[in-house]
């Protein structure tokens, strides 16, 4: 076996972003149903922008971390540096999201097979990009974050855990899709939503245990202290 390459943390911090961010956007393009874990904030933007058109699914995905940040302040009972740095993580994952959003929106869209295309595409990206972020210190998305805290507090399996809370996820854009819009009307809840809840954790194990089978993920700056 051959010595494992160098992966730096930071890279995997940024290149985690800009794949999940593409990943997403390709899924809103196949229209097939969104990650469960970005649902509930797209069911925000669908119902805000209504009354507020400049409000972007980016500006949703970060002011619902936000809240979701400040929930598990008050679960935990303590305030980290890192759920600051989340949110930092979260608004740059926002312009970033619009931004492929805008760019995807230009894409031919020939019927089902493309939608196939985009959808599995993305549903790809956004696990390899949670795996990457997983391997770095610099504080992920709200989203991870809690996965990690409740792992770290469990000491469970990182993918087990991140499936339950797919599960939940998708539970709530349910009944928020039920409320914003009627009872029995999905919107970005889809077959596609389902089927990313049931193999999303799966495929973010995997892909984990493929990059630490042939990197050694290690730290280009001394920045790790900051973020603890």
């Amino acid at each position: 076996m051959g010595e494992k390459k160098t992966f730096y943390t930071e890279l995997a911090y940024l290149l985690g972003l800009v794949l999940l961010a593409l990943g997403t956007a390709l899924m809103e393009k196949a229209d097939f149903g969104l990650s469960m874990v970005v649902a509930p904030a797209y069911l925000v933007h669908l119902k805000v922008s209504q009354s507020l058109e400049w409000f972007t699914f980016g500006m949703a995905e970060y002011c619902l971390q936000a809240a979701l940040l400040l929930a598990m302040s008050l679960v935990f009972r303590r305030f980290k540096p890192m759920y600051l740095f989340s949110f930092c993580t979260a608004l740059l994952y926002g312009f970033i999201l619009d931004v492929w959003i805008g760019l995807v929106e230009h894409l031919p869209n020939n019927g089902l097979a493309a939608q196939f295309v985009f959808y599995f595409i993305g549903l790809f990206l956004c696990a390899v990009g949670v795996s990457l972020l997983f391997h770095t210190y610099i504080a992920p998305e709200a989203y991870e974050l809690l996965v990690k805290e409740i792992t770290a507090q469990l000491h469970g399996n990182i993918a087990v855990i991140k499936t339950i809370y797919d599960c939940c996820s998708c539970s709530v854009a349910v009944i928020l899709s039920f409320a914003f819009f009627g009872l029995w009307h999905l919107e970005g809840v889809k077959a596609g939503t389902i089927l990313c809840a049931l193999v999303n954790g799966w495929l973010i194990g995997k892909f984990g245990a493929r990059f630490e089978k042939n990197f050694h993920f290690r730290d280009a700056f001394r920045l790790r202290k900051f973020f603890t």
